[in-house]
């Protein structure tokens, strides 16, 4: 058939890149090919409009199988992933209630989080009726008992007669405190490092030693650079535990990744492949064997955008996310509720989350096809594109000292703070595009009678407040907090500003125009009085002032607002704000008339609508 093939395409003429982006630049007449289709990704590279097979012929993992080394295509030749789910209750036993529930319905690895006061009796009753050799189970514990926990439940591993046949983790994650608080961790980190290995050593398929990325991610890092910092922490952990004697393969053995998943669909899969090719090659250079050098990864959605208004919006977020770690062969998914942002999930929210999963897994057979991705020109060269940048941010870390060093001088933190500052202006200029917060809301959404404010309680001190000398700490503000802030103050305020669109002229852009500002307005609560449009900008001004309205939007053509928005501002004399729609080449002399207000694709969404709530709230 491949002959048959090859025989077929001799009948064309082959047609050369050049010949492509020839015929591309007689489409564009006269556009900039580099100006107009070339994306410039937030990730440090650029992303070209078209690839071809010349493109990937020279990347060296191509031609390699799932679970060959350097694992880029998966560590395994299959692609059946763990849906993992939390458990949570005030007792033992609501724990093991809820934990036989969600197991009943597709659940097959569990997030159980251990109190420092657990004991042998509770871990009975907790894991009653479940078969430890078949479900997954990952401990979360607070760091200053993560020995004494590790011990007791490896102690109860054995009891069972399952410690040889037991997959799951149990999260030492020393390096949190300067993440979360700026803090360092109290003890000798190598020291806890090898107590830990000790404890769990005859439990080989325990993991111990965490690689909690999924923070860098839920800060608003980009996707280079939350991989950059994953593969730094990793060699940490591998530079502390073979300096303390272990080898190379007791090392990575007990390392699991807990990576973040962004909505950036196809960069997200080829974050994970490209995850796995560099830190094989990681591993392979402290000396260990090929099958030492595999990955061990379990995703979870983002939390960073999350919203709180139109928060079922959220579902489509993870659904996208969590397809991409299930298509890129990630081996555990924890897919989040939508409304974990302004309650405590219910059951139907945690039921829909493990749908999604199931959805994916049973319905759409996700897990029937290994590295579907492979081979695709696109995914290829991002895969090839982010490993390149992931691993000079990954060099730079080293060449400064290593991950922990750089921690402790709060250089991670600042580095990825200043991604989420750029993000969240990002997102006040729209720039980036959050569904339902700052494009598309839903104008009569109220949201404040729906939030369960729940303080943060952790019995072991893990919330403390950041003491005198602690450097920089990661914030973890969403990127729609502020534009949720904006809504709320509304809210709270008991007043809803009318803003009432005056449309006249040019039918087609006092559509496009009223439409535009319909949707700038609504992102603060305001109530949205649309029109079909008037007659004269008398009649327009008349019913505006009829309905009440607090702001008045000219929505017109650019031609039209050298006569419409003179008479109209005049027309209002400061009965409601007037705001012009648009950016008319006649916008200095509307200014010199006295015009202030108008808005348009470049202004910054946020901080106008957070100036007209302070005139409009007071």
């Amino acid at each position: 058939m491949a002959t048959n093939q090859e025989r077929l395409f001799d009948m064309f003429q082959p047609v050369s890149t050049e010949d492509w982006v020839a015929k591309i630049n007689v489409d564009l007449k006269g556009a900039d090919f580099n100006k107009k289709l070339v994306w410039r990704t937030n990730e440090g590279f650029n992303v070209q409009p078209f690839y071809r097979r010349s493109d990937v012929k020279d990347l060296p993992h191509i031609g390699t199988v799932p679970g060959q080394f350097p694992y880029v295509r998966g560590t395994k030749d299959s692609n059946n992933w763990l849906i993992r789910q939390q458990v949570e209750g005030e007792t033992p036993a609501d724990i093991n209630r809820e934990a036989l529930h969600i197991l009943d319905r597709g659940v097959d690895s569990l997030g159980v989080k251990l109190g420092r006061e657990v004991t042998a009796e509770d871990l009975e009753v907790m894991f009653k009726n479940i078969d430890l050799a078949k479900v997954e189970v990952n401990v979360s514990c607070c760091m200053g008992k993560a020995v004494e926990i590790a011990r007791i439940f490896v102690d109860f591993l054995k009891s069972k007669g399952v410690e040889k046949e037991f997959k799951g983790s149990i999260a030492f994650n020393p390096f949190k405190r300067l993440l979360r608080h700026g803090i360092d961790f109290p003890r000798d980190i190598k020291a806890e490092a090898v107590a830990m290995y000790a404890t769990v050593k005859d439990v080989p398929g325990l993991a111990c030693f965490a690689v909690d990325s999924y923070m860098l991610n839920n800060a608003g890092a980009y996707i280079t650079q939350e991989l950059g910092y994953a593969l730094a922490w990793g060699a940490e952990w591998m530079t502390l535990l073979t300096e303390a004697g272990l080898s190379a393969c007791e090392a990575a053995g007990r390392i699991k990744f807990n990576m973040g998943i962004s909505s950036n669909y196809f960069m997200e899969l080829a974050k994970f492949r490209a995850a796995r090719m560099l830190w094989a090659e990681i591993v392979k250079a402290y000396g260990a064997d090929d099958e030492c050098c595999k990955m061990k990864v379990h995703a979870v959605t983002s939390q960073f955008n999350q919203t709180i208004y139109d928060a079922h919006v959220n579902l489509l977020r993870s659904m996208t996310e969590t397809m991409s770690a299930a298509l890129a062969g990630v081996d555990s998914i924890e897919t989040l509720p939508f409304d974990l942002q302004y309650k405590k999930p219910d059951e139907f929210s945690e039921r829909i989350a493990r749908n999604q999963q199931l959805l994916l897994r049973e319905e759409s057979h996700l897990d029937k096809v290994v590295d579907p991705a492979g081979g695709s020109y696109y995914i290829e060269n991002l895969t090839a594109s982010i490993a390149k940048v992931a691993w000079e941010l990954f060099n730079k870390v080293e060449d400064e000292g290593g991950f922990y060093a750089l921690l402790k001088k709060g250089e991670v933190q600042k580095s990825v703070n200043e991604s989420g500052v750029k993000r969240h202006t990002d997102v006040a200029r729209r720039k980036e595009i959050l569904l339902g917060t700052n494009q598309y809301p839903n104008f009569n959404e109220k949201a404040l009678d729906k939030i369960e404010n729940e303080a943060c309680a952790c019995s072991c001190g893990c919330s403390q407040e950041a003491a005198d000398g602690a450097v920089e700490s990661l914030v973890f503000d969403r990127a729609a907090s502020q534009f949720e802030q904006l809504r709320l103050d509304t809210e709270r305020s008991g007043k809803r500003p009318k803003v009432f669109m005056l449309t006249i002229g040019n039918l087609a852009m006092r559509l496009a125009r009223a439409q535009f500002s319909s949707n700038f307005f609504g992102c603060a609560g305001y109530e949205i009085i649309d029109n079909i449009g008037f007659k004269s900008v008398k009649e327009g001004v008349d019913a505006a002032i009829e309905k009440g309205a607090d702001i008045v939007v000219l929505c017109s053509s650019d031609d039209e607002y050298a006569e419409f928005a003179p008479e109209a501002f005049k027309e209002l004399a400061g009965r409601a704000m007037f705001v012009v729609a648009g950016a008319p080449a006649c916008m200095e002399e509307l200014k010199a008339a006295g015009i202030e207000d108008f808005i348009h694709v470049r202004v910054n969404v946020l901080d106008t609508l957070i100036k007209f709530n302070a005139k409009l709230l007071n």
